[in-house]
């Protein structure tokens, strides 16, 4: 009788019939050690395993988890199973027959996960602001939603803060990037302004800016879930992309909406962010986004900021008013709890 280079017993032609049983009982018992064994719960493994060996695996059915004994007690399979966080929870429901529980981080802090596993997780990077005369609308922040493992340990939260709103003639201020750990979304695009500057063209972001008169929209980042903003026409700016849909082109004297935004449903209702912002015209500006993107104005009048905490773009603005500002970010993470 020989073994594998890892130690599974096997009979070779010239063993004796004898032999059979040995290998047959050696095999079996290194199954026991290197498979992953089903058990009822965890009574019915350590009645089964009174004296587990290191590297040794079972699942349990009463959990639907994998344990792997490190040489003195079962430990969860890193992913195999739920994460868990100790921040108090801002929220708690059941859908389907599934409990979960939720934090929502409107502000940097950290996540404390206790256990690692798996987690759904909704990254928003922050909005743009809006440019200035006939000025595009800013982009959304970037939407990166996910099931994903999480390790063990304290995880940095990023909120990023949206683009600054501007009263000079020229392009917005970018949104800044939102994080957990090692996710990053990055902040959306900032919108163009006043093609004669030179700024007229939007920035690339999480969604792209607006253009400005006559000027194309910026196109999305790659890696993160958003869309391209709208082009600039006569007398008008194009919208910013939103996370659920482009910016709306501009057409002669009439702004670009801003894209439509995405819906999460996390939080246990839905929740609608990351939308674009409108542009600036005359005679008439663009809509915001559905998802916090904010208004674009008439005239020289002055754009709405994006919502707080949705990611959304700002407004554009006209000659002496003042661009939207971008909306600040949101990160949303949701476990299992039975």
């Amino acid at each position: 009788m020989a073994v594998t280079p890892v130690g599974n017993p096997y009979v070779e032609s010239s063993d004796l019939v004898a032999n059979y049983p040995g290998a047959s009982e050696a095999l079996a018992e290194r199954i026991d050690i290197v498979g992953v064994n089903p058990f009822a719960n965890a009574a019915a493994r350590d009645a089964a395993i009174p004296s587990p060996v290191q590297g040794q695996m079972c699942s349990l059915n009463d959990d639907n988890k994998g344990y792997r004994y490190d040489g003195s007690a079962w430990v969860l399979f890193s992913g195999a199973g739920d994460a868990n966080f100790t921040n108090a929870a801002t929220g708690t429901y059941t859908a389907d027959g599934i409990d979960y529980k939720y934090i929502t981080f409107t502000g940097s802090g950290d996540l404390i996960v206790d256990q690692a596993g798996f987690a759904d997780i909704l990254v928003i990077g922050a909005g743009a602001s809006g440019g200035n005369y006939y000025g595009g609308g800013g982009g959304a922040g970037g939407y990166f939603g996910a099931n994903v493992t999480l390790d063990a340990g304290t995880l940095t939260v990023t909120v990023g803060a949206g683009g600054a709103a501007i009263t000079n003639t020229g392009r917005g201020n970018s949104g800044s990037a939102s994080t957990l750990g090692s996710f990053t979304t990055a902040g959306g695009g900032a919108g163009g302004g006043s093609a004669t500057s030179g700024a007229g063209t939007g920035l690339s972001g999480g969604s792209g800016g607006g253009g400005s008169w006559g000027t194309s929209g910026a196109i999305a980042s790659v890696g993160n879930v958003g869309n391209n903003g709208g082009n600039g026409a006569v007398n008008g700016g194009g919208g910013g992309g939103g996370a659920g849909a482009v910016g709306v082109n501009a057409t002669s004297g009439n702004g670009g909406a801003g894209g439509a935004g995405k819906t999460t449903n996390l939080i246990n209702s839905a929740l609608v962010l990351s939308g674009g912002g409108g542009a600036n015209a005359a005679p008439s500006g663009g809509a915001g986004g559905t998802g916090g993107g904010g208004a674009g104005f008439t005239g020289e009048t002055t754009g709405t900021s994006g919502t707080a905490n949705t990611g959304g773009g700002g407004g554009g603005s006209g000659g002496s008013g003042t661009s939207g500002a971008g909306g600040s970010g949101i990160v949303i993470v949701r476990v299992r709890t039975n």
